[in-house]
């Protein structure tokens, strides 16, 4: 597929994937959706806490690093793992402009490390974060109540429908602990209805720039 590099609306960068006419993240802004999704939706609920947190979606490494950034705020310790099908190639990740336009050049060396490390091995980006990457088809999760937060930031119902259903929310419902919560930037009728079939507590909230809603998803044990 045929993949390019665009500005989105808030002048960072993201990749296109042209056939399908999707992004990594939205055109209307990619570093203000990630921050507005699962930062102050997801990732602020916590505090001076030790956080296990599951991103589906790796991909270019923007949430992963504005976690970095804000855990340190936050008094937070994490272990991240960061799951991707189809890696972004280094060549891509060098063409992306994330430190640039959040002026955190003392966070380069980090974003890069986050990108050079090997895969499938759980990595200290610094003594809080520490990262592991996983390649794998989202469906082949079965961690079972491991993470207190999930980022699922997969690719949109309209291009695979597949990554939005019920058995695949079934899984991010098992992969959570008790009163975990999962965060993502979709809003559809269809994706609300599979997470509140498999046990989810579900909540439509106020969307980043360009998006009406998000859905935020407890996993409530009665």
């Amino acid at each position: 597929m045929q993949r390019k590099i665009i500005i989105t609306g808030d002048g960072s960068k993201t990749i296109q994937i042209s056939d399908w006419d999707e992004q990594y993240h939205s055109k209307h802004g990619a570093v203000q959706e990630a921050y507005h999704v699962f930062i102050k939706k997801g990732l602020q609920l916590f505090n001076n806490e030790h956080i296990s947190i599951l991103e589906i979606g790796f991909g270019t490494g923007l949430n992963a690093l504005i976690t970095l950034m804000e855990s340190k705020k936050l008094g937070l310790k994490i272990d991240y793992t960061g799951v991707e099908a189809y890696p972004v190639s280094i060549e891509e990740i060098a063409q992306l402009n994330y430190i640039e336009v959040l002026d955190v050049e003392n966070f380069k060396e980090h974003f890069e490390s986050m990108h050079n490390t090997p895969w499938e091995e759980s990595i200290a980006i610094t003594p809080d974060f520490n990262l592991k990457k996983q390649q794998k088809d989202f469906k082949e999760i079965a961690d079972d109540q491991q993470y207190h937060l999930i980022y699922f930031d997969a690719f949109g119902a309209r291009v695979q429908p597949e990554l939005w259903t019920e058995s695949v929310f079934s899984g991010m419902y098992t992969a959570l602990k008790a009163n975990g919560i999962l965060v993502t930037y979709a809003a559809k009728g269809s994706v609300r209805r599979a997470m509140q079939h498999v046990g989810f507590q579900v909540e439509r909230l106020e969307g980043p720039p360009g998006k009406r809603e998000m859905l935020r998803a407890r996993k409530v044990l009665y």
